[in-house]
């Protein structure tokens, strides 16, 4: 397993910004036709939470979170470039935003994920999130999973 340096950022970093049109071309590669309803869902505005992982001075994995009300955040854009996968990225950048996310006050993070994405329901799972009802923009969609953890 290689070392991974991590890094609190902001959604202007380049790196991020790289990061993510990847994420973007990674879910429309798995999900097809179904990114043309969560395309829109996925836009970063202006964000201070983002946490970069590095491994040999290279962007290797990112996540963020956003206020998602008085005691929550939702946890949103986590990916691992597939070259780097097998490290333990996912799992560091989680903690990492978990503990930013309490260290800010909140008590829960909750999350959703499309019904493809296996690994990051594994790693959800493992990481102490249940499923939940599916919340907010999210109801009503089978191919959307939800999460929730208490932090």
């Amino acid at each position: 397993m290689k070392t991974t340096i991590l890094k609190r950022t902001n959604s202007d970093n380049p790196d991020f910004r790289l990061l993510i049109t990847e994420l973007d071309a990674d879910l429309r590669l798995r999900n097809g036709e179904m990114m043309d309803f969560y395309d829109h869902h996925n836009i970063i505005e202006k964000n201070n939470t983002v946490v970069l992982a590095y491994i040999d001075d290279k962007p290797a994995g990112c996540g963020c979170f956003k206020p998602f009300d008085a005691e929550s955040i939702e946890v949103k854009r986590m990916f691992v470039r597939p070259d780097a996968r097998g490290n333990g990225i996912s799992k560091t950048v989680l903690a990492e935003l978990e503990t930013w996310a309490r260290e800010q006050g909140f008590k829960f993070a909750v999350l959703e994920s499309a019904s493809k994405q296996v690994e990051a329901h594994s790693l959800y799972l493992k990481s102490g999130y249940e499923r939940i009802l599916n919340y907010g923009q999210y109801e009503g969609l089978p191919y959307s999973f939800c999460f929730k953890k208490p932090l």
